[in-house]
């Protein structure tokens, strides 16, 4: 049986080093070494997004990897790929590191310089416990097969923008469409979420912040199920309290998410810190919300070249908003995308706050009209940013279009050059227009 073994090693000349070594190793196949834990992660998810057979048996994990350290990159390889084993190479083998790494889910430790015996046992031992794993989740009737639910987050370039009304809005128009959502606060110091559905509830994401391992059930107490169908995970009631939620903590909690519901909204609220940055970093959907204004442009600006210093986001990766929206302003959609370098978003959200006050003052944003232009622009964004699943309804409109428009197109050129079989009169060679048996009556 080949093993497929993935290194993910930062140094150059340490990956020569792996990379050499694996190759005398006995049915390996050592794919290409990627650079860094963002390479890592895109690699994966794209190979378990085609199938779970497409994924490497064995991941190599260096310990100077960035830019996320080598144990929480693990920790999440582990509980995002469950069916892939995890080995780190490491100059430090104490026992105390041992048993981190096997707490973040590592199948084994090989110790620098690399030894040819110590890393064939360890592959191997590793690469035995993934074909296991495989095949009882593919007799399992509940199977994860996947890199999990699609995390979108929602940032504000400002305070003020509309970030938490957008997010809730996403989340809203992905589960009416069916899937299962969770909507997180993550703005930790001053999250609304709370109040815009008018919810109180006592747990919120410091009940996770310290468990080390989130088990379905911790989980689900520490969510609020709201009406909707929304699972609401909210920010402390104290804002103090956002202090405890790091960003290792940030990291294990959406990968938790992502594995029990399709769709994770998370507003990250107009203020960065390590969890909302970690939860950034880790999206699917990176969205960034601006008003066109110069003060909430700039600010989104630096929030952008930002990411991009400390290796959060790209720009390209990044999808801006325009909210409030108005054709008369100086700054238009096209300025801001050329300024910011992001993507923007082909719905604007018109200003019209007279529509949303009333839900908002009565803490109702979840029975917002829906003839609310505002509601339908967020909503058609929903389904610009695919989180939304399409209906049956939908389905069988589009097939029926389709099936017209090949009809239409057939009947179109049966008749081509044909111009006087629809509705005009044949010709006499006199020029006289009357057909046979035409008079003046009749024409």
């Amino acid at each position: 049986m080949t093993t497929r073994i993935l290194p993910a090693v930062g140094d150059l000349d340490a990956a020569r080093s792996v990379t050499t070594l694996l190759s005398q190793l006995p049915d390996a196949e050592p794919a290409t070494p990627v650079g860094d834990s963002t390479q890592l992660i895109d690699t994966l998810a794209r190979l378990a997004g085609e199938a779970i057979d497409e994924l490497p048996e064995v991941v190599l994990v260096h310990e100077r990897i960035g830019p996320v350290p080598a144990l929480e990159l693990i920790r999440e390889v582990s509980m995002r790929f469950p069916s892939v084993g995890v080995v780190m190479i490491t100059a430090d083998a104490s026992p105390s590191l041992f048993a981190d790494a096997m707490d973040s889910g590592a199948r084994g430790l090989v110790a620098l310089p690399l030894s040819y015996e110590e890393l064939a046992n360890r592959v191997q031992a590793a690469a035995q416990w993934s074909s296991g794993v495989r095949r009882h989740l593919t007799s399992a009737n509940d199977v994860f097969t996947g890199p999990g639910g699609t995390v979108v987050t929602v940032t504000g370039a400002k305070g003020g923008v509309g970030a938490t009304v957008t997010a809730i809005q996403l989340a809203l128009a992905a589960q009416a469409s069916g899937n299962t959502v969770a909507l997180v606060d993550m703005d930790l110091q001053t999250g609304d979420i709370a109040s815009f559905l008018d919810v109180q509830f006592r747990r919120s994401l410091v009940d996770l912040a310290l468990i080390t391992d989130i088990s379905p059930r911790v989980l689900s107490d520490a969510v609020f199920s709201h009406s909707t169908g929304l699972a609401l995970l909210l920010a402390p009631g104290e804002g103090e309290r956002g202090e405890e939620v790091s960003d290792r903590s940030a990291r294990q909690i959406v990968s938790a998410l992502r594995t029990r519901y399709e769709i994770v909204v998370i507003d990250c609220g107009g203020q960065m810190n390590g969890a909302n940055a970690a939860a950034i970093e880790m999206a699917d959907v990176a969205l960034l919300v601006t008003t066109p204004d110069v003060v909430a442009v700039r600010g989104a600006k630096r929030i952008v070249r930002m990411w991009e210093r400390l290796q959060i986001r790209k720009a390209e990766e990044t999808i801006t908003l325009v909210n409030r929206f108005t054709r008369n302003t100086e700054i238009q959609p096209p300025l801001i995308q050329k300024i910011t370098g992001t993507r923007v978003a082909s719905a604007a959200v018109p200003a019209n706050f007279k529509e949303l006050q009333a839900s908002i003052d009565s803490g109702r944003l979840h029975e917002l009209d829906a003839k609310s232009t505002v509601k339908q622009a967020l909503w058609g964004l929903a389904g610009e940013l695919g989180i939304v699943k399409e209906s049956a309804a939908a389905k069988k409109s589009a097939a029926a279009k389709k099936s017209g428009s090949a009809l239409v197109k057939k009947s179109s050129g049966a008749f081509k050059n044909d111009r006087g079989s629809i509705g005009r009169p044949r010709r006499r060679r006199d020029g006289s227009g009357r057909g046979p048996g035409d008079s003046e009556g009749t024409r």
